[in-house]
């Protein structure tokens, strides 16, 4: 009868496992037939005893010693003449020997794994004289395998990946399983693969162990994680095999099978129409089932009224089409726009085309809410021009602003006096007419930059600003002035034609063609022949001539000159009435203020360059500074009302010229000073004219 491939397997393990047990002891020593040789000289003994290798069972679990084998030698006569003994590898600890019989036995449970063969030496003993009746012999004993071990997944449990949609057959992941037992000897560390768990999805190659995908199609949107378990089994995975087990966990990747989706077909905002430029209006985003760079798509505005008005952008971390603003909003002009937005993805995978269009379009309304705006003003920045000698109230220009809401408000003007400190101009509230208010000068300030306010009657919040430039255009109103102070001097043994001085002169207006400035000597002063005048049109060269002059002190000054001047010690005021120490004019006249003394180098002729100058400070001024003080503050004062206000001060001024009325010597008739001016200032003093007057008393009766 023919055997099948398994039952042969069978078979040849029976054999082997019954030549062990029952043939070896025959096959571990055989006699030798032939006579012994006797050693002599460089003559060799034939040995008489042949060794072979001697097997035992691996994991005994017997109580009494596991039989090994026997040894005997040929001089063996069996009457006990003959000892045996064992040494090497094993004896006595794990081996024994009967030193009679020759019968080896394994005292302890042996471990193939652990030892697969121990290597052992034989001997022969005259047991009289303990001297060797064979030479000394090596033999092996091998540790006969069984299947006691199971097989092991080293490396798991095991994660793996592979893509969505991967067709049938599609390599997951390669599982391997070791086997400590044997390979050389039976089916005991021969393993077989098998899927316990994770059908119908994947499939093992038994052999292998290599996983694949076992159904197409697998969406990871349905299912993107699958727990497998697979087992190893050794004896090629027949009955009474050992097996193990691990686990691999297969996660399906992510492809780009899912187009973009907007949920909704349209969408409605309001927004004000204030919002700033840049703004977000509106966040939007198409659902995309896919994940990472799958699902990364892009937003773009392909139709409607607002495409340079609004711009779509794609947020990278939400993936979310943001709506922004890129020009100004204005309700008056248009209250509402429509978007044709389209949303598409950026990575498109050819092979699952047919499942787009990867990309979907909706419609998005932006309604404009109206607000109340503050005044605009026709133009951002004016520019006017005026001349230095514009008279008080003189026109500059107009500005003009309009409220942009539909009730379109009346607009009043001011100006903004924080840029205006010193009051040089107004502005009609109700024209914008701005004029000039002071006098200007160009070498003061050549450009004046005001903030004009226009502020809507019905909402004095709503405040518009516009900007105004305002040019002084100069005039030749300053003479020309010396560079600097000069003062000359010259060696009295100087030549005739020598340059002892170089004059320039600078003038603080602004011609166009730049300065032209010519120098001569006054007639008068010409006829001096001491020095001559060059006019070099910029500079001017002072010449010696031949006639000299003496030297004298440069300044003339009367209280310096000791024959004019008597100082006197221990003398005591005389008051009040005492006029002859001190010039009492200088001081009823306090507002005036004279330059100081004349000098000697200046020749009658030119005096006219040092003339002397007064300063006076009319009353009036004082009193028109406070107010503008009073002015400054209430322009700025936010809580001040928008509109033109009656503003009351009083102010007594910083002194008067009558001075001090507090002396009582005053009143003395023997005093010679003259109070009758008090009976002009008015009703107000005419108690003190009655008083200190030497006038009609009836005058204010």
């Amino acid at each position: 009868m023919k055997l099948g491939k398994v039952e042969f397997c069978h078979f040849l393990q029976i054999l082997a496992l019954f030549l062990c047990l029952s043939g070896m002891n025959q096959a571990e020593i055989t006699r030798s037939r032939s006579k012994p040789y006797f050693q002599s000289g460089r003559t060799r003994t034939k040995r008489s005893w042949v060794w072979n290798q001697f097997f035992v069972l691996e994991e005994y679990m017997g109580t009494d010693p596991l039989y090994v084998g026997k040894l005997h030698s040929d001089v063996d006569k069996g009457d006990g003449s003959i000892k045996y003994i064992l040494s090497g590898e094993g004896a006595s600890s794990i081996f024994i020997i009967d030193e009679n019989t020759g019968d080896i036995h394994a005292t302890k449970r042996l471990d193939r794994e652990e030892q697969a063969y121990y290597t052992l030496r034989a001997q022969a003993l005259d047991r009289l004289t303990n001297k060797p009746v064979e030479p000394e012999s090596e033999f092996v004993i091998k540790i006969q395998d069984i299947n006691d071990n199971e097989p092991k997944f080293l490396d798991g449990p095991y994660t793996a990946g592979v893509p969505e949609m991967s067709p049938v057959g599609t390599s997951v992941v390669q599982v391997t399983a070791t086997d400590a037992d044997d390979p050389t000897y039976g089916n005991s560390a021969r393993v077989v693969y098998s899927i316990l768990q994770g059908q119908p999805y994947f499939s093992v190659e038994p052999k292998t162990g290599v996983i694949k995908t076992a159904l197409p199609n697998m969406d990871r949107e349905a299912k993107d994680q699958y727990l497998l378990v697979i087992q190893a089994k050794d004896m090629v995975g027949q009955n009474g095999g050992l097996s193990g087990t691990t686990s691999v966990t297969v996660t399906l990747t992510d492809v780009n099978d899912n187009p973009p989706r907007f949920p909704r077909r349209s969408y409605q905002y309001n927004v004000p129409e204030s919002l700033p430029v840049a703004s977000v209006v509106a966040r939007i985003k198409a659902a995309d089932a896919d994940v990472g760079p799958n699902a990364e798509m892009e937003y773009k505005i392909v139709d409607g009224d607002g495409l340079g008005v609004f711009k779509v952008s794609v947020d990278k971390d939400t993936q979310e089409g943001i709506i922004t603003i890129q020009k100004e909003l204005d309700f008056e002009a248009k209250t509402s726009y429509t978007l044709r937005i389209e949303a598409a993805n950026i990575h498109v995978d050819p092979r699952f085309l047919s499942l787009g269009p990867f990309s979907d379009m909706t419609t998005v309304k932006i309604i404009v809410e109206d607000v109340d705006e503050p005044p605009v003003f026709t133009s951002r920045l004016y520019s006017m021009v005026v001349s230095e000698a514009a008279k008080v109230g003189t026109i500059i220009g107009t500005v003009a602003a309009h409220d942009p809401d539909a009730s379109n408000s009346p607009v009043r003007y001011s100006i903004d006096r924080n840029t205006d400190l010193e009051r040089y101009f107004n502005i009609d509230a109700n024209s914008g007419v701005i004029t000039t208010a002071k006098s200007l000068d160009r070498e003061t300030n050549a450009v004046h930059n005001i903030t004009v306010l226009a502020m809507e009657s019905q909402n004095p919040a709503q405040i518009g600003r516009g900007y105004v430039a305002i040019t002084i255009l100069d005039i030749n109103d300053n003479a020309p002035e010396f560079a600097m102070e000069y003062e000359t001097t010259v060696c009295e043994n100087a030549q005739p034609g020598q340059v002892i001085q170089k004059i320039s002169a600078i003038d603080k207006d602004d011609p166009p063609n730049g300065h032209q400035f010519y120098f001569s000597l006054t007639a008068e002063a010409a006829n001096n022949h001491n020095f001559t005048l060059q006019d070099n049109k910029v500079l001017v060269l002072l010449i010696v001539t031949m006639r000299r002059r003496k030297k004298e002190p440069l300044i003339f000054d009367e209280e310096r000159d000791i024959r004019e001047n008597i100082v006197r010690y221990d003398d005591e005021g005389g008051g009040e009435e005492d006029t002859e120490a001190f010039d009492m004019a200088a001081l009823r006249n306090l507002n005036i203020m004279r330059d100081t003394k004349t000098r000697r180098d200046v020749t009658p002729e030119i005096q006219f360059l040092s003339r002397p100058t007064f300063k006076s400070i009319p009353d009036n001024v004082i009193f028109r500074e406070f107010i503008w003080e009073r002015l400054k503050e209430a322009d700025v004062d936010p809580c001040a009302p928008p509109y033109d206000s009656l503003q009351t001060y009083a102010f007594e001024g910083n002194g008067s010229v009558a001075e001090s009325l507090s002396s009582l010597d005053s009143i003395s008739s023997n005093s010679d000073q003259n109070y009758d001016y008090l009976s002009d200032w008015g009703p107000r003093f005419k108690r003190l004219a009655d008083m200190y007057g030497t006038g009609p008393e009836c005058l204010y009766s």
